[in-house]
C-alpha cells in the first residue's frame, strides 16, 4: 500500500439524532458553545482565558500515550483554575485512569480508535464483531452508493477490519494488549485507520444531508458535500459534535464525552457536565448496549479517553 497518502486540508467533531447541538446536562449552553468551537489541536480554540484547560504544549506525545493514572491530570491544574480542580476530583470518583492522544488534529478517531480495539481485545465480544463488520459493509455501500469509487477506500477499511480481526484471540495473526498499543502507534496503521473512520463519518454525513445540513450551514456557509470534502476527509481536520454523531451513527457503537471546563451552576451544586451520544438502536442487528463503553474526556479543542473505576 506504500506510504500514506497526503490527505487534502483540514475538520472539526459530534452526537445524536434527535439534537445535532446536543448539550451535557446542567449548565449545559456554555458546553454547546465549547463544542461548537471544535478543534482537536490542543491550543486551537483555547482563548488566553481558558489556557489551563489546555494540554501543555511539552514534547509531542506519540499518536496514543500509556495509561496513566487520572492524579497526573489534576497535577496539571494544581495552580489552575479552582472550579477544573474541582471538577478533577469529581471525575476522580468515577474514573481512575486516562490516555492521552496525541494533538494533532485527528484526536477524536485516535481515541475512539484505540478505546474501541481495547473493548473488543478485553472482553472478545465476537457478535459485536460480526456486528459491526455488517454496519462496515453497509458503510462500504453508502460511499459507493455516493459515487466514490472503492480504490479511493479500500485500503483504510482492510486495515481496520485486519485490526478488527487481530485483536480476537486464537488465531495466528491475534495479538495482545501491548502490541495494539505498538500498532496504534505506527504511522501506516494508525492514519490509514483514521482515514477509514474518517469516510465513515463523511458517508454518514452525506447520507443524511437532510439532517445534518442545518447544523453544518449554521458553521459554514459550504454545504454538506463540500463540508465533507474540506471538514471531514482530510487529515488533520478538527472534529466537533457532528463528527461524532454521524460515526456513532454509522457504526452503531455509544459514546460518551465528559467535558473539563469552567461552567458551573452555583458554588454548591458543581458538576461535572457529560453527553451520551447513543445511535438508534436495531435490535435485528444486535445493536450495541445503550450505557456508552468508550468515554471520552474533552477539553476545549482535544480528546483524550477516559476509563472508568
Amino acid at each position: 500500500m506504500g506510504d500514506v497518502p497526503a490527505a487534502p486540508a483540514p475538520p472539526v467533531e459530534g452526537g445524536d439524532e434527535s439534537n445535532p447541538n446536543p448539550s451535557g446536562g446542567g449548565c449545559s449552553d456554555f458546553v454547546s458553545v465549547e463544542l461548537s468551537m471544535g478543534g482537536d489541536r490542543y491550543h486551537s480554540c483555547c482563548g488566553d482565558a481558558d489556557l489551563d484547560i489546555c494540554a501543555p504544549e511539552g514534547p509531542k506525545l506519540p499518536y496514543v500515550g500509556d495509561k496513566e493514572h487520572l492524579s497526573t491530570l489534576a497535577a496539571e491544574f494544581q495552580s489552575g483554575s479552582p472550579i477544573l480542580q474541582e471538577k478533577i476530583k469529581l471525575l476522580g470518583e468515577q474514573y481512575d485512569a486516562l490516555r492521552r492522544t496525541r494533538g494533532d488534529g485527528n484526536c477524536f478517531y485516535r481515541s475512539f480508535m484505540f478505546s474501541y480495539l481495547e473493548h473488543i481485545l478485553e472482553t472478545q465480544d465476537k457478535a459485536e464483531v460480526e456486528r459491526i463488520l455488517k454496519k462496515i459493509e453497509q458503510c462500504k455501500k453508502t460511499l459507493q452508493d455516493l459515487g466514490y469509487i472503492e480504490f479511493t477506500f479500500e485500503d483504510f477499511f482492510s486495515i481496520f477490519i485486519d485490526q478488527l480481526e487481530s485483536v480476537l484471540q486464537g488465531q495466528e495473526t491475534s495479538i495482545g494488549p501491548e502490541e495494539l498499543l505498538e500498532r496504534t502507534r505506527d504511522q501506516m496503521v494508525s492514519d490509514y485507520v483514521v482515514m477509514f473512520f474518517r469516510f465513515v463519518t463523511s458517508g454518514e454525513i452525506q447520507r443524511r444531508a437532510e439532517f445534518f445540513e442545518p447544523f453544518i450551514s449554521g458553521l459554514t456557509n459550504s454545504t454538506v458535500v463540500q463540508f465533507c470534502k474540506a471538514s471531514v476527509e482530510p487529515m488533520g481536520e478538527e472534529s466537533d459534535h457532528v463528527h461524532i454523531i454521524a460515526l456513532s451513527d454509522a457504526l452503531g457503537v455509544p459514546i460518551r464525552v465528559m467535558y473539563l471546563d469552567r461552567s458551573s451552576c452555583d458554588a454548591g451544586n458543581l458538576s461535572v457536565n457529560h453527553h451520551d451520544f447513543i445511535p438508534e438502536a436495531n435490535s435485528s442487528e444486535g445493536a450495541a448496549a445503550e450505557k456508552p463503553y468508550i468515554t471520552l474526556l474533552y477539553r476545549p479543542g482535544h480528546y483524550d479517553i477516559l476509563y472508568p473505576k
